[in-house]
């Protein structure tokens, strides 16, 4: 079975001169959850913006559906960003200026989905997070649990289909968590591939595999 998403002899250094990754290799297949652990400082979210097209290794590729895609020009790999990926940042990434709901619909724009269908699809995702009656607030009116579930709602709107993880339950109570894991096990179980990178045991174990980075 060939991978959705793959990692071939991935390296990586930022200006410091100081390696993050050195010839990492992984493959990501569709119908699974997959959480990536290691300690602090390995390099875990530095690869997850690899694995999404956010930043070029120096050395190594990116394969999405067994084509190479870290070479790929600028527009073209944002193209494939808001078409192929949903992301969710480790402090929810929202737009401070716009209201939960446009935070949530504003990746529509990219794919060209019309506004108003859009907006419907995010009603019903912030319903299921329980967060639903926070559509009109801006982030700074709402708790870091309530901003982490708008960060996934706006990840899983276009039922992408490769999601990337940071640590997606880190503010969250523990029902709210085991609900988050479930959406995203049952967002992999639907044929997309779901990595979440993660200091908790419990969501690793939950997991269909784990996958090591070393520091």
């Amino acid at each position: 079975m060939s991978a959705l998403l793959a990692a071939e002899e991935l390296s990586f250094a930022y200006r410091s001169g100081e390696p993050i990754l050195t010839e990492w290799s992984a493959s990501f297949y569709s119908g699974e959850t997959v959480a990536v652990t290691g300690p602090s400082g390995a390099g875990k979210s530095t690869l997850l913006y690899l694995l999404g097209l956010m930043l070029r290794p120096g050395a190594g590729q990116v394969l999405l559906e067994g084509e190479p895609v870290s070479d790929l020009p600028d527009a073209r790999r944002a193209d494939l960003r808001a078409t192929e990926f949903g992301f969710v940042f480790q402090d929810a990434a929202l737009d401070p200026t716009r209201t939960v709901i446009d935070n949530i619909a504003e990746t529509a724009l990219y794919r060209g989905q019309p506004r108003a269908q859009a907006l419907a699809a995010a009603e019903v995702l912030m319903d299921r997070f329980g967060v639903g009656l926070r559509s009109r607030h801006r982030p700074g009116q709402i708790s870091g649990g309530q901003a982490q579930r708008i960060a996934l709602c706006r990840a899983l709107l276009a039922r992408p289909a490769i999601i990337l993880a940071d640590e997606p339950t880190g503010n969250l109570d523990p029902d709210t968590s085991r609900l988050v894991v479930s959406v995203l096990r049952e967002h992999a179980a639907a044929g997309n591939s779901v990595i979440i990178v993660t200091h908790n045991h419990d969501i690793a174990a939950a997991c269909d595999r784990i996958v090591e980075v070393s520091s």
